[in-house]
């Protein structure tokens, strides 16, 4: 039996957060997208996994993916493409993945769009595999860890899954957000660098 997802409205990446998911207990999934950057995305991802994807438009502004398991398919454990997150994974033993967020926003330009991007970065990482070992949020970055943030649902998330979130402390007490920090551990740079340092792999979106 076919799952079948309505992913119309939905932005990035959610559309192809529900097809991933769905892929992997299912052996055919019809998911329902309305623009081209999901349908990019869950074909990319489907290459990635080792699914076939007929993609049909239906010429009422909604597009058919039809994704279906075949023989000797490679894990759906992660989102990544054929490239990814940061360079070639190495092994476990090399050092921990930590993700380094000194904005509140990524990318530079459009302010509202970088966070847009900035949260669709965080949601992401829930699903990616393997999971940072540790994030750390210094200057603007450390706005995200606070009670009231956008991301912060995902944050404590994450935070429960294992991953260590640390906050500088000396960018808390600057913006005045010491008191109202939701998720995470305040630290100092001491720790912080030492950590960067020890890196196998350091994300900084």
């Amino acid at each position: 039996m076919t799952r079948k997802i309505d992913a119309r409205g939905m932005a990035c990446p959610q559309p192809v957060i529900l097809a991933k998911k769905a892929i992997e207990t299912n052996d055919a999934v019809t998911i329902l997208v309305d623009n081209a950057t999901a349908v990019e995305n869950i074909r990319r991802m489907a290459k990635h996994t080792g699914c076939s994807a007929d993609i049909l438009d239906r010429n009422d502004g909604v597009i058919e993916i039809r994704l279906a398991r075949v023989g000797g398919t490679k894990s759906a454990g992660t989102l990544q493409d054929e490239q990814p997150l940061a360079g070639p994974v190495s092994d476990a033993k090399a050092g921990p993945l930590v993700v380094a967020i000194s904005d509140n926003r990524m990318g530079r330009g459009d302010d509202e769009l970088g966070e847009i991007l900035i949260r669709s970065f965080i949601h992401t990482l829930l699903e990616l595999n393997p999971q940072p070992d540790t994030m750390i949020f210094y200057n603007a970055g450390a706005k995200l860890t606070i009670g009231d943030s956008s991301v912060i649902d995902d944050l404590q998330q994450l935070a429960e899954k294992g991953v260590e979130i640390l906050i500088c402390g000396t960018c808390a007490n600057f913006f005045g957000i010491k008191d109202h920090i939701g998720v995470g551990t305040i630290s100092n740079m001491y720790d912080i660098a030492d950590i960067m340092a020890r890196a196998g792999r350091l994300v900084r979106p």
